[in-house]
C-alpha cells in the first residue's frame, strides 16, 4: 500500500513537473521573442511570485488541516486552467504580453497551495527510516521532470508555442488522476489546526527557534536569490551563444542533468557525516560554476557548467530538505514547509526578477558574475553566522511516533 502511494506520488510529481518545465521554456522564450527586454523575463518570476508570497502564509496551515494529496490534486487541476487558457491566448495569435503574466499569476496561486502540501507529503507515504532515502528519490524525480521538461518544450516548440501548451494540459491531466488515488500510510495529525495568521506564522517562530533550520533555509534564500541565471537564459542562448529554442532546452536542462546524477548518487550513498560542510560546499560550487557560466562564450562550456551548479545545488538541497523536516513535528510540517517553500519561491521568482532588473542596468553578462560571486561571499558570511550550521555532523531524528 505504502509502496504504491509512494510510486503514485511520484508519478504524479513527474507528470506535473514535465509539464510546468515545458511552459516555462515557452513563455521564456515567447516574451523575449516579442519584446528583447531583459526587465520583461524578470518579470515572469514577479508575476509568479506575488501571489505567492500573498497566500503562503496561509497555505502551511491548510496543508496541516486537510489531505495533502487532496490539496496537490486541486493546485494541479488550476494549474490545467491555466495552460489551457494559454493555449486560448497562442492560438488567438496575440503579441501582447500581459495576459501571459495573468496566467503566470494564476500559477502562482496554485504553487502558494502546492509547495508546503507537497514538501511535508513524502514522509506521509514512506516508513521513517526510508525517509532520507525517499527525499532523494523524490528530488531525483523532479530533476529527471526538469531534464525531459526543457527538451520536450525545446522540441515541440518548433511546431509552434500550441503545441507545448496542449502537451502541458495533457500532462497535468495525468497528473491530477493520479493524485487522486493516493493513499499516505500515516494521516495528517489530527490535532486541530486554525487556518489564520497566527497560525501561519508559528512556522516561523518554530524556524527561528531552530539555528541549524534557519540557517540551511536562509542559506538557500539568498545564495540562489543572487546567483540564480535561469531567468536569463533565452537572452544568454539568443544573444551570447547564438543558438535557438532547442539549444535553450538543452541549456534549461543541464542543471536538472547534474542534480539527477548527483540525487542518483545521494540515494546509493546518502550523507550521514560532516553534513554541514557538505551544504557549505554545494553552494560553493553553485556559485563558482555560475561565474564561469557566465564568462563562457561556449556552447558545450556553458552546459558543463550547468550541469555542475545543478549537481551543487542538489547538494544543498537535499541536505536542507532532511534537516527541516527531520527536525520538525508533523503537526507542524505544513507550515514548516510553507515558510520554506516561501524562501523558495523567494530565491528562484524574485530571484528571476532580481536577474532581469539587474541585467538591465549592468548588462547580461557582468550581472550574472556578479550574482555568483555574491553567492560565494554568503556562502562565506553563513559560515561564520550560523557556525551550529557548519559544523552539523549528522541529520536530526524525530523519535518514533512523532
Amino acid at each position: 500500500m505504502q509502496s504504491r502511494g509512494f510510486s503514485r506520488y511520484l508519478a504524479a510529481s513527474a507528470c506535473g513537473s514535465v509539464a510546468a518545465e515545458m511552459q516555462s521554456l515557452a513563455i521564456g522564450w515567447q516574451v523575449y521573442q516579442q519584446t528583447g527586454s531583459f526587465a520583461q523575463l524578470g518579470l515572469i518570476g514577479l508575476a509568479q511570485f506575488a501571489p505567492f508570497a500573498l497566500l503562503m502564509p496561509l497555505a502551511g496551515p491548510v496543508a496541516d488541516r486537510h489531505d495533502r494529496a487532496r490539496i496537490l490534486m486541486l493546485c494541479v487541476l488550476l494549474q490545467l486552467i491555466g495552460s489551457v487558457l494559454l493555449l486560448a491566448l497562442a492560438h488567438s495569435g496575440t503579441h501582447h504580453t500581459w495576459p501571459i503574466y495573468g496566467v503566470l499569476i494564476l500559477f502562482g496561486c496554485a504553487r502558494a497551495f502546492a509547495m508546503p502540501a507537497a514538501s511535508a507529503m513524502v514522509v506521509n507515504l514512506v516508513p521513517p527510516e526510508r525517509f532520507s532515502r525517499a527525499t532523494a528519490l523524490a528530488s531525483g524525480v523532479w530533476q529527471a521532470a526538469s531534464i525531459a521538461g526543457p527538451v520536450l518544450g525545446g522540441l515541440l516548440y518548433a511546431a509552434g508555442s500550441q503545441v507545448v501548451y496542449a502537451s502541458a494540459a495533457v500532462l497535468l491531466c495525468s497528473s491530477a488522476l493520479l493524485l487522486s488515488a493516493v493513499r499516505p500510510l500515516r494521516r495528517v495529525s489530527a490535532q486541530p489546526v486554525s487556518i489564520s495568521w497566527h497560525s501561519a506564522l508559528e512556522g516561523l517562530r518554530f524556524i527561528r527557534s531552530r539555528p541549524i533550520v534557519l540557517g540551511a533555509i536562509s542559506l538557500d534564500l539568498v545564495a540562489v536569490l543572487l546567483g540564480g541565471c535561469s531567468a536569463l537564459l533565452p537572452a544568454y542562448a539568443q544573444d551570447v551563444l547564438h543558438v535557438g529554442p532547442r539549444a535553450l532546452g538543452l541549456l534549461r536542462t543541464a542543471p536538472g542533468v547534474g542534480a539527477l546524477l548527483m540525487a542518483v548518487a545521494l540515494s546509493y550513498f546518502p550523507l550521514r557525516r560532516r553534513v554541514g560542510r557538505w551544504l557549505f560546499g554545494g553552494v560553493g560550487v553553485f556559485g563558482a560554476a555560475t561565474v564561469v557560466f557566465a564568462l563562457s562564450h561556449s556552447f558545450w562550456l556553458s552546459l558543463a557548467m550547468l550541469a555542475l551548479l545543478g549537481a551543487g545545488d542538489m547538494i544543498s538541497v537535499c541536505i536542507r530538505g532532511v534537516l527541516v523536516q527531520g527536525a520538525t513535528p508533523d503537526a507542524l510540517r505544513g507550515r514548516v514547509g510553507a515558510v520554506n517553500a516561501m524562501f523558495i519561491g523567494a530565491s528562484a521568482e524574485l530571484g528571476e526578477f532580481e536577474s532581469g532588473m539587474l541585467a538591465s542596468l549592468f548588462g547580461l553578462v557582468p550581472s550574472v558574475v556578479l550574482g555568483g560571486c555574491a553567492t560565494l561571499l554568503i556562502a562565506a558570511l553563513w559560515m561564520r553566522l550560523f557556525p551550529e550550521l557548519r559544523r552539523a555532523d549528522g541529520f536530526p531524528v524525530q523519535p518514533a511516533g512523532a
